[in-house]
């Protein structure tokens, strides 16, 4: 098993390569993502209690309206909470299939990709200092993705929260992988 970085791994075997991209954060970050999911909750907590304590119509129609919006978030920072401390991205080259699932307590659905139709294998083009860029790279997100391809017309973007110089790596050992297993398809 080769290591890329602390959250990255790749196991080669005979005509097969696996990557485990772990979503982990560092303790800092990790400590206040969980801090602000539970003020978020509590802050939906008292909401509840007001709207079941409160004798005024005008007041319920707000919090209930408040609450549907408090739902919607709450719902994605618990998502990216689970995805943060127990997520994982899976590549897996195999029998000419790029399958890639991204994982959350053993949970998600495995796509599969036929390496003889993927095109264009490497690093996104990514305008760094766009603001779009700065937020779905921020560690309260899942992460923006920095690899992509092309599958049957279809743009594809895996590599979800992993450094500039992570992808660099990556995408060189994953091309390799691909390549490899096209002229294995061509023998075989």
């Amino acid at each position: 098993m080769e290591f890329i970085s602390e959250r990255i791994s790749v196991e080669r075997g005979p005509g097969t390569m696996s990557v485990v991209i772990t979503a982990r954060l560092p303790s800092v970050q990790r400590a206040l993502l969980l801090a602000w999911v539970t003020a978020w909750t509590l802050c939906g907590a008292y909401f509840v209690y007001e709207l079941v304590v409160t004798d005024k119509p005008d007041l319920r129609k707000g919090l209930i309206i408040m609450l549907a919006f408090w739902a919607y978030f709450a719902f994605g920072a618990v998502r990216t909470l689970l995805w943060r401390l127990k997520g994982f991205e899976l590549w897996r080259i195999k029998d000419g299939t790029f399958t890639v699932k991204h994982s959350v307590l053993r949970y998600g659905k495995a796509t599969d990709y036929f390496i003889a139709n993927m095109k264009g294998f490497g690093m996104l083009n990514i305008d760094t200092d766009s603001w779009k860029w700065q937020l779905n790279d921020s560690f309260w997100t899942r992460g923006a993705e920095r690899i992509g391809f092309e599958h049957l017309g279809k743009k594809v973007a895996i590599g979800r929260g992993i450094t500039e110089e992570e992808a660099r790596a990556l995408s060189r050992v994953v091309a390799e992988g691909l390549k490899r297993a096209r002229k294995a398809e061509v023998v075989g």
